[in-house]
């Protein structure tokens, strides 16, 4: 039975991905789901080196598990690797997974992966070996700021990479929020090496990021976007950090003042906001 609140759309380029029509939002729009996860989330996050690097398992958190891509394009990527990957992907709905899974065919990169993506959703956890990797994939369902602010312990386990790829702010401000991004970093190791990567260079998501906690830098141009975003817990993870140029740049747009609340608009940098950013260490080394 087909599920018409999504669809298959193919891109100039020949790539098939799904599109959610009641979010009016196309996931990877760019390049295609397996280009655009490669090149914005494996090779940038620098997954393939870390995961060698890494003594015990591996753990990535995958915001916003969506169609798989991502998930299924980094155990893909990783599977000359002999090591242990725990994955834990949040969604609210597995609702596009089931139909990737319907439409593998058509979209490629889930195929082969059918029987454990169906097991993933039945019973939430599904373990397995892919080349070298031995896989241990959980799935969280529910709604993933609630679930943030009320975790008063950090959840387990605690990621070394965050995969974060939510709808846009316009379509779903509650995860683009400065709260949201204090959460999630209290979330994180100080012992623990941790980088997140990110479609977006909205000025805005940018700010909520650093006022949570994280560094924040520019990312690598991914599809039809010139700029992304790398956020980590130290500094020495980021290749490009944000500097007071940025900070001059973000004092001059009309959408820099991030979101402190789960609706979306546009205004610009308060000046007690553009305070809080210089007195972040990033900009004081």
């Amino acid at each position: 039975m087909s599920d018409l609140r999504y669809q298959l759309v193919r891109l100039r380029n020949g790539a098939v991905c799904v599109r959610s029509v009641a979010d009016d939002e196309t996931f990877h729009p760019g390049i295609g789901p397996v280009a655009e996860a490669e090149a914005l989330y494996v090779r940038q996050l620098r997954l393939p080196e870390r995961v060698r690097e890494t003594e015990g398992e591996f753990v990535i958190w995958d915001i916003g598990l969506g169609a798989a891509a991502n998930a299924l394009t980094a155990i893909k990527l990783l599977a000359d690797q002999k090591a242990r990957l725990r994955l834990v992907s949040f969604d609210h709905t597995c609702d596009a997974l089931l139909f990737a899974v319907q439409h593998a065919a058509e979209l490629g990169y889930p195929l082969g992966f059918e029987a454990q993506l169906s097991e993933l959703v039945a019973n939430r956890r599904v373990q397995f070996h892919h080349g070298e990797l031995d896989v241990d994939w959980t799935l969280m369902l529910g709604d993933f700021p609630t679930a943030l602010a009320g975790q008063h312990s950090p959840l387990q386990p605690v990621p070394h990479a965050i995969l974060f790829d939510p709808h846009s702010p316009q379509k779903n401000p509650a995860m683009w929020t400065v709260p949201l991004f204090a959460n999630l970093f209290r979330q994180l190791d100080p012992q623990r090496p941790c980088a997140l990567a990110n479609f977006t260079r909205s000025t805005l998501a940018r700010a909520a990021m650093l006022l949570g906690g994280f560094y924040v830098g520019v990312g690598h141009a991914s599809g039809l976007k010139e700029e992304t975003t790398v956020a980590a817990n130290r500094l020495e993870l980021l290749a490009e950090p944000l500097n007071q140029r940025w900070l001059e740049r973000a004092r001059r747009s009309d959408s820099a003042e991030p979101l402190w609340e789960p609706v979306y608009r546009r205004a610009k940098l308060s000046d007690e906001t553009r305070a809080k950013l210089q007195e972040h260490p990033q900009f004081k080394s």
